[in-house]
């Protein structure tokens, strides 16, 4: 052993050399220590170093410790009795000046106890190289001897980045085991295992549902839907923490029947037919993707019914003999069948009654016929009518005190503030069509689900019309006293559904559209020469016609997309050639950073130098989610192959109008150009609108081979008319109803996937299964579809039908399935059309057909609301009450407030022919009282067109 407190002596001084050393130092140590033992005497050593015979005690022992990045860590010891204590660390004396040593007196027992410190680096471990790990342990000395103490180990603290195995995501049955497997990375010391599930720790419940092992695994016995979530396995030590990749599990529920229902009457009244039962899949009904019910949701039978049979007359008895009444009676009966099984009774009489005598039989001397005298009868007839002649004057003197009365409580006059003004003289008709089979459907007796499909309420074309015709007193439809206007015979129209071949009833220069190459303009003046194609092999993007002082409206068919030029816009004596077009836009021009994308199709109207005397009326369809206020949507104008901004929908404005529906906007323009919605995502919440749609069609190339594919565009009708087209000109079908899901802007994709193809029938190519479009494939799809395809096989000729369900869903969103029952016979196929108005070619209506409002009524309505009075019954209370009270700055800015109120009201209600809602506003304006004048609201023109001064 090397004394401590020197360097090792190396081989060359050799073991003697030691030893004598050895020897030398213990003869110095006693020479010091006897003067002051025999000054102390043996009691004085017995106090200070414990009993004779009693070696060195540790108090504390160094312990185990770990290098933590670059700080040294500190080894202890505490010892009794000691004169010494020494490290030595891997078989060497650590040098004294290293040590860092004090030494106290034990205060209970009056010992005095030595403490030693040494630090050990990160250095010092780093370059030792040996079998074993880094060691240390203390060496304590008294008068009888050593004693040593336990070896403490040194390592160097780490943790690897790299997980040794990540969870998997898994897709686990109600009650199913979930098992997700976790080996955290390499450390020293050894990580600690923990889970979260939603970035929050993983709770154990004391019932044990929950379960970890020694291996770090979680496992969950029976997996309820509340299981579903990310998970995520955490591995920290004293230097890092490491988290893996994230694993989703998802709990999902499959399908399960409902009991049958009772069968149906039989469908037919007599012979043999069919009676059905149907059940559903809701027991429980498919969640997170889980398989859908196998085998048919409907069951035929056979039936027969007994034929009722209807009851016939048999033959009459004879005549009775002549009674005293001078009459004879004979009788049948309805047995000739007798009616069965609900057949109908006999019609007409079982007994009939006759004069005997041919009239000449008297009675107390008096003929039978003559019952009354001929001046009794006169009488009666003058009372009759002296009495309705007094009935109609009471009713004539009632009409006329109740209008006078009505008269002199209002100063609207009845043909303003009445509701039969509007309602009384035409017939209000409410079309609500019941879907009883989806024509779109090849299999028309599967019943859709109608809780997440949509039907577009945008004008697609004009339709077969009903004339309406004006009431009977003209006294309602007169003009006001005090307002002169031109008679005039107007006609108004409602337009309902009609069969795709037929064209309105009565076609006229007013339902034409513009030839091409057709110039016409103000008084002969070429104004606008557009070369419109009318390809009917494909959707018609682009609308044409010449429209005058009477006014009109342009529709872009089966695209929600329509312009309404209001009555008195154009001059008198003036044509004007009007188009409207869709354009195909590029949303990488609409902002450096890519964070705005098209909402709705880039719609084009004009021609540039279009004078108008008031704002048209633009409805553009979107596919905007703006139930909560998750976007920032804008108005933009192309100026120079540049987009910019025209307003926000929701700031007012004096240079345009905006008003935003759940599906389509409305917009007041006065400026003909390229305009389109755009959006601003200002949350990850901000969602769109997409149209889901599965199409089929056989192998051209694979007799045995079906194609499906599944069409993801953006919700408006322009967008799903490009897949119509296509499909129609390859010959697909339709083979689910088309659905709608919301499609955040959380930057996940979405997964198109299919399941449930019958595996010993239907064979499809591997690796297609499951599809995946990127977020921005998505987000900027622009109104162009995106479309997949899964190409199966089937085995034998006799698989005539295909039954498989598509999931579309985005990653931790919704999701939607269309599910596909469908036959690939060739013989079983029909032709089934894509829309019921899909070859529509009227693209306007110009005069008085084109309006909801007759003229004359329009005209009277905006001479009475325009003038502000002392009740406040002006536009601006017209507006509030068909709830157009926002940005009222911008009416007063108009020549006439109220006509452009009800431009805007036209555009709103161009779906339904009912003009009640305009009835009852204009009944509740009569009802107000209001004590104080109506504040007006005023600018200058040139406020009005300061925003587009900016522009252009």
């Amino acid at each position: 052993m090397q004394p401590p407190g020197r360097e090792p002596r190396r081989a060359v001084m050799g073991q003697f050399s030691g030893g004598c050393y050895l020897s030398f130092s213990i003869l110095v140590l006693l020479s010091l220590r006897v003067p002051a033992t025999l000054a102390r005497g043996p009691r004085g050593e017995a106090l200070q170093h414990g009993q004779s015979g009693t070696l060195p005690h540790f108090l504390e022992e160094p312990v185990d410790g770990y290098i933590v990045k670059s700080n040294p860590i500190k080894l202890r010891c505490q010892a009794r009795p000691a004169l010494q204590i020494f490290f030595k660390c891997n078989g060497e004396w650590v040098h004294q000046s290293q040590h860092m040593s004090q030494e106290h007196t034990d205060l209970g027992t009056g010992l005095k106890i030595r403490e030693v410190m040494i630090n050990v680096s990160r250095q010092q471990v780093e370059d030792f190289h040996g079998p074993e790990d880094y060691w240390c342990l203390c060496v304590a000395w008294s008068h009888l001897g050593t004693s040593k103490s336990r070896k403490a180990t040194v390592r160097i603290a780490y943790l690897r980045k790299n997980f040794e195995q990540d969870p998997q995501g898994a897709e686990v049955p109600l009650n199913g085991m979930i098992v997700l497997h976790c080996r955290p990375p390499e450390g020293v010391p050894v990580a600690e295992v923990e889970w979260l599930k939603n970035e929050e720790p993983l709770t154990f419940p004391d019932d044990g549902v929950i379960d970890t092992r020694g291996d770090h695994n979680l496992i969950i016995p029976e997996a309820r839907m509340s299981d579903s979530g990310n998970y995520t396995c955490v591995a920290s030590n004293i230097v890092a923490k490491r988290r893996s990749a994230t694993a989703a599990v998802i709990v999902y529920v499959n399908g399960g029947w409902s009991s049958w229902t009772d069968w149906s009457p039989c469908n037919v009244r007599c012979g043999r037919g069919v009676q059905k039962r149907s059940r559903t899949c809701t027991n429980p009904a498919p969640l997170n993707g889980g398989a859908f019910c196998e085998g048919m949701s409907v069951q035929k039978s056979t039936c027969n019914t007994v034929c009722p049979v209807d009851g016939g007359w048999g033959e009459w008895t004879e005549w009775s003999v002549c009674s005293s009444d001078c009459e004879r009676q004979r009788s049948r009966e309805c047995t000739a069948p007798e009616p069965k099984h609900g057949g109908r009774l006999c019609d007409g009489v079982a007994l009939a009654t006759e004069n005997c005598t041919g009239g000449l039989c008297t009675q107390n001397r008096k003929l039978l016929h003559d019952a009354k005298p001929q001046g009794a009868e006169s009488s009666s007839d003058v009372a009759l009518y002296s009495g309705l002649a007094a009935g109609v004057v009471m009713v004539v003197l009632l009409i006329v005190a109740v209008t006078l009365y009505r008269r002199s409580q209002s100063e609207y006059g009845v043909d303003v503030i009445d509701s039969s003004a509007l309602t009384g003289g035409f017939q209000s008709f409410s079309f609500k069509t019941s879907r009883q089979a989806n024509p779109l459907l090849i299999n028309s007796s599967m019943q859709p689900d109608l809780t997440v499909s949509r039907t577009y309420t945008s004008p697609m074309c004009f339709q077969d019309s009903i004339d309406k015709e004006l009431m009977a007193e003209r006294s309602l439809l007169d003009p006001l006293p005090d307002l002169k206007v031109k008679g005039m015979s107007e006609r108004a129209e409602y337009h309902v559904m009609s069969h795709p071949q037929t064209f309105p009833r009565g076609l006229a220069p007013d339902y034409r559209g513009v030839a091409m190459g057709t110039t016409l303009g103000r008084k002969g003046k070429n104004l606008f020469t557009p070369q419109v194609s009318l390809t009917l092999s494909r959707p018609l993007h682009k609308a044409t016609a010449v429209f005058g002082h009477a006014g009109g409206r342009l529709v872009v068919p089966n695209t929600g997309i329509s312009l309404l030029v209001p009555h008195g816009s154009i001059a008198e004596d003036t044509t004007w050639e009007m188009y409207m077009s869709i354009n195909q836009e590029d949303s990488s021009t609409l902002s450096e950073d890519g964070s705005e994308i098209f909402l709705s199709p880039a719609v084009t109207y004009g021609p540039p130098g279009l004078d108008l005397s008031c704002p048209i009326a633009m409805t553009i369809a979107h596919c905007a989610e703006v139930a909560a206020d998750n976007w920032t949507i804008r108005l933009k104008r192309q100026i120079q192959d540049k987009w910019e901004e025209v307003m926000s929908v929701d700031e007012e404005r004096t240079s345009c109008y905006c008003l935003l529906e759940a599906q389509r906007c409305h917009l007041l323009l006065e400026h003909p150009g390229r305009y389109v919605l755009v959006g601003e995502p200002l949350n990850q919440e901000a969602a769109k609108r997409l149209r889901l749609a599965v199409f089929g069609s056989p192998d051209t190339s694979n007799s045995m081979g079906f194609t499906l594919r599944v069409y993801c565009v953006d919700d408006t009708p322009h967008a799903f008319q490009e897949v119509a087209a296509g499909e129609r000109s390859r010959g697909g079908r339709l083979l689910e109803e088309p659905k709608v899901m919301l499609f955040r802007g959380n930057t996940f994709s979405l997964q198109v996937s299919i399941q449930d193809v019958p595996q010993l029938l239907w064979s499809i190519k591997p690796f297609t299964t499951c599809q995946e479009f990127s977020f921005s494939q998505v987000w900027a799809s622009n109104q162009r579809p995106l479309q997949c395809a899964f190409s199966l096989e089937r085995y034998s000729h006799s698989s005539s039908q295909l039954s498989c369900k598509i999931s579309i869903r985005q990653v931790t969103g919704e999701e939607q399935i269309l599910q596909v029952y469908t036959s690939v016979v060739e013989k079983e196929k029909g032709v089934v059309p894509f829309f019921t108005q899909s070859d529509c070619t009227i693209t306007s209506q110009t005069g008085s057909r084109a309006f909801k409002i007759p003229p004359s009524i329009r005209q009277r309505i905006s001479a009475t609301f325009d003038t502000a009075n002392a009740n406040g019954k002006d536009w601006q209370l017209l507006a509030q009450k068909l709830h157009i009270d926002r940005n009222l700055c911008y009416f007063a800015c108009q020549e006439s407030p109220s006509s452009v109120i009800l431009s805007l009201w036209e555009a709103q209600h161009q779906d339904s022919g009912d003009l009640d809602s305009l009835a009852s506003a204009l009944e509740e304006i009569g009802k107000v009282q209001s004590h104080g004048a109506a504040a007006t609201l005023s600018c200058g023109k040139e406020e009005r067109d300061s925003d587009f001064t900016k522009l252009g």
